[in-house]
């Protein structure tokens, strides 16, 4: 007995040595088991949902700006009004320069020059444009761009929502332009569609929700041929462009058949057979939705236009303006809910005309009041969506059409402000913060410039913004 007792006992010992030994291994990871040593992993992720059904999250709230210290003094205004009157007697800036410098934190002016009348603004239209947008409308929306059932089973509907930036492929994310992609709702469609049996289609295509006249009065074929702007419709891939190698690049003349087409390469590589050109028709408004993707919000909208001054993209939010208010989302529709947002917001309107919500085309009128009583609104605090008007704005030295400018001087990284150029125009209109601490905001209006380009009335200008910003105090 005592013979079996060791040998059971030797046995139990083997095994458990043998089974230590495994476990040591199971540890290590050497063999299958589970023990390890190694971090507990994360949890699983969330199943992603189909790309463009879900509405687009909040965009991302606004860097803070900092509210004004009432403690710092003010600038001395002789200083500021000597500083206005030496540019507009400059002679880079010709005869009509109209000049307002105010206090942000108690609006009073500072010094000015010819504030009440009405003068090109160019590009600083787009503030305008910006305020209305985020002042009337809700920041995080975003555009649909569809695929609805048309006439027979065989038969979709592209449906444009106003997203002029969709991918020609695949959606980024993590992009303003190109944040929706055609490949991926021919991918939600394809599937739909192989389901059902079906591979092969007739594609037709609804621009309908931007009617009228593609192209403002006020502008040249030109403008167009040399990428300044882009026919304006509800559907288009980045903004109608025609090649990506180049910043200006010329623009499709129909940007809705140019998105067409490449939404039929797409279902094609989805495997989806595309039966002939496509071709317009408008959608049924019950029709089943088979696939949906979505741009990024408003808001990032809004500041990609500042930032770029893109001029397509500010004609697209004047007409999201103008659908918010009811009116046709056309040149006229959008010229007037901008102006009538601005004006329900706080600033006086009159004698504001647009001529589109760019600033590109001719025959536009703001006096420099008005663009600083917009500003004054984007900052006051007391409407907070309007923060990323401010934050869209070019950073001078830093950031969109401001990236070169200022570098080097008392103004870089301390002035946001959107620029304007015409021929015989050069503006700029922003914010800044001078070598006290105070901040100031600004407009310079000059819409009679020499010939010769905007080198020399940009000189001036900027000489001017960075002497505001090396200004002392009282």
């Amino acid at each position: 007995m005592a013979t079996v007792g060791r040998v059971v006992g030797a046995g139990v010992l083997v095994v458990g040595l043998l089974g230590g030994a495994y476990l040591t291994a199971d540890a290590y990871d050497m063999v299958p088991g589970g023990i390890t040593l190694d971090p507990v992993p994360p949890g699983p992720s969330p199943f992603p949902a189909i790309p463009g059904v879900a509405r687009a999250a909040a965009a991302d709230p606004a860097p803070a700006l900092g509210d004004p210290d009432p403690a710092v003094p003010m600038p001395a205004a002789g200083l500021l009004q000597a500083q206005v009157d030496a540019l507009v007697a400059d002679p880079r800036l010709g005869p009509a320069t109209g000049i307002v410098v105010a206090d942000q934190l108690t609006g009073e002016v500072l010094a000015a020059n010819l504030a009440d009348q009405p003068r090109t603004p160019a590009s600083t239209t787009k503030l305008l444009t910006a305020t209305a947008a985020l002042g009337t409308l809700d920041p995080t929306m975003t555009l649909p761009t569809t695929v609805v059932e048309g006439a027979g089973d065989d038969e979709l509907v592209l449906v444009g929502g106003g997203d002029m930036m969709l991918a020609a492929g695949a959606g980024d994310p993590t992009a303003v332009n190109g944040r929706a992609g055609l490949a991926d709702l021919a991918t939600l469609v394809a599937k739909d569609l192989q389901l059902r049996g079906t591979t092969s289609v007739r594609l037709r295509f609804d621009d309908t929700l931007f009617p009228g006249s593609r192209t403002a009065a006020g502008w040249t074929t030109a403008q167009v041929d040399l990428g300044y702007v882009a026919p304006v419709t509800s559907l288009a891939v980045d903004l109608a462009r025609t090649r990506t190698d180049v910043e200006y690049a010329p623009r499709a003349q129909d940007p809705s058949l140019q998105a067409a087409r490449a939404f039929a390469d797409r279902l094609a590589e989805a495997g989806i057979t595309v039966e002939g050109a496509p071709t317009r028709a408008t959608a049924a408004s019950d029709a089943r939705v088979i696939g949906e993707v979505r741009s990024a919000p408003l808001a990032e909208l809004v500041r990609f236009m500042l930032t770029t001054s893109d001029n397509t993209q500010a004609e697209v939010v004047g007409r999201l303006v103008a659908i918010g208010q009811g009116l046709p989302a056309s040149f006229s529709g959008g010229t007037q809910a901008v102006v009538h947002a601005v004006s329900t917001l706080g600033v006086d309107t009159a004698g504001i005309h647009l001529g589109d919500c760019s600033g590109l085309a001719s025959g536009s009128a703001i006096a420099p009041r008005q663009l600083v009583a917009a500003l004054a609104l984007v900052l006051d605090g007391q409407h907070q969506a309007l923060r990323d008007v401010a934050v869209g704005m070019p950073i001078a030295g830093l950031t969109g059409t401001l990236f070169d400018r200022f570098t080097g001087t008392p103004a870089a990284g301390l002035l946001r402000a959107k620029t304007g150029s015409l021929p015989g125009v050069t503006s700029l209109a922003g914010t800044l913060v001078t070598a006290d601490g105070r901040r100031l905001v600004f407009a310079v209006m000059a819409d009679g410039t020499p010939a010769g380009g905007q080198v020399r009335p940009r000189q001036a200008i900027d000489a001017f913004v960075s002497g505001l910003a090396a200004c002392g105090c009282r």
